[in-house]
């Protein structure tokens, strides 16, 4: 299986962070990777992402868990399950009064090998993504 993963301990509490998460919108104003998201992110709700790691390259995904302020998940791929993207948010409260955030993608189906060899490492972009909800989420405390 081919899988992507990032986080980050952000100082604000799992409530604070899922407020700014779910704000689709506004990711490229503080992740310079995300050209733009159209779409609400809301339960079953369909979104289309432009990722400056594929330029001019669209990704249709459906808000398949929407459980806040914990979990929220992105679906993709093609019919019939032939290739699925599963994208995961994780949000978890820890002892500090904080959070830790992460982020993770996997790749399933049949065609998930052949496809997977011409995906790029998106460890990077996961990692600036972490990075800049962090920032954004601590700047507005």
């Amino acid at each position: 299986m081919l899988a992507f993963e990032a986080n980050s301990t952000i100082a604000a509490t799992p409530e604070k962070v899922w407020g700014i998460l779910v704000q689709g919108a506004e990711w490229p104003n503080w992740d310079s990777g995300v050209a733009f998201v159209d779409g609400t992110i809301a339960p079953g709700r369909k979104l289309k992402i432009q990722s400056k790691v594929a330029p001019g390259r669209t990704f249709p995904v459906k808000v398949t868990r929407f459980a806040g302020p914990g979990t929220l998940e992105f679906t993709g791929g093609m019919p019939l399950g032939l290739f699925k993207g599963v994208r995961t948010y994780t949000l978890t409260a820890d002892k500090s009064g904080g959070t830790l955030f992460t982020m993770r993608e996997e790749y399933t189906g049949p065609l998930a090998g052949s496809i997977g060899k011409s995906i790029p490492d998106l460890n990077p972009s996961f990692r600036q993504f972490a990075s800049g909800l962090k920032a954004r989420v601590e700047s507005s405390s």
